[in-house]
């Protein structure tokens, strides 16, 4: 199998599922002209049996095949937009790790990302949806919980000479209140992008 092919479905089941444009945006990004090239190899994937469609809407859902979500799963927005999250670290330099919705134990955080990008390691939370203070209580509760816990420490990716607890990054439209005596630093905007531009996040070495 080509190599493309073989990062294409990688990324499939990394992100769940993705659109054309996503699949372009990532993989096609030199090509002349890449949602014709997209179009191709997608084709050609659904003719080997390889990928199927999540939604039949246009631009097309693909998801590896047997697909992971149903047709009409409440997930598949979610997980495009972390898709777009990914797409936004590319257009500034292409993160180092970006995992989608990482394991770390029952009572302990349940992200949407866990990412190296710009020289920092980043927690993220995407939200679509407005959610209560008394939800985002409980997310906050489960990050102090592994603060307090030390078993980030452990993580493969940690430095050597300096371990780091991850800034919690929170990308909504809608504010968050975020409480005052948290022991880890918390950043939250629309977009990587607003953030980025807006000097709240710095590459370093």
């Amino acid at each position: 199998m080509r190599m493309r092919y073989r990062a294409i479905l990688s990324d499939l089941e990394r992100f769940r599922c993705l659109a054309r444009d996503d699949i372009a945006a990532i993989h096609f990004r030199g090509n002349k002209v890449p949602i014709k090239a997209t179009n191709e190899v997608m084709r050609r994937l659904r003719d080997r049996g390889e990928v199927e469609l999540v939604t039949t809407t246009t631009p097309y859902v693909y998801a590896v095949k047997p697909s992971p979500l149903r047709k009409d799963s409440q997930k598949v927005p979610h997980y495009l937009a972390i898709a777009g999250v990914y797409r936004e670290m590319l257009r500034i330099g292409p993160p180092r790790i970006f995992q989608v919705e990482p394991k770390y134990g029952k009572g302990l955080p349940e992200p949407d990302i866990f990412t190296i990008w710009a020289g920092r390691a980043f927690w993220i939370e995407v939200q679509r949806n407005v959610f209560s203070a008394q939800v985002w209580q409980g997310k906050f509760q489960r990050y102090i919980n592994f603060f307090r816990n030390g078993r980030w420490r452990e993580e493969s990716w940690q430095p050597k000479d300096k371990k780091v607890f991850p800034y919690v990054l929170i990308l909504s439209s809608n504010r968050v209140f975020v409480p005052n005596d948290l022991l880890f630093p918390v950043l939250q905007g629309k977009s990587i992008s607003e953030l980025f531009t807006e000097s709240k996040i710095h590459k370093t070495s």
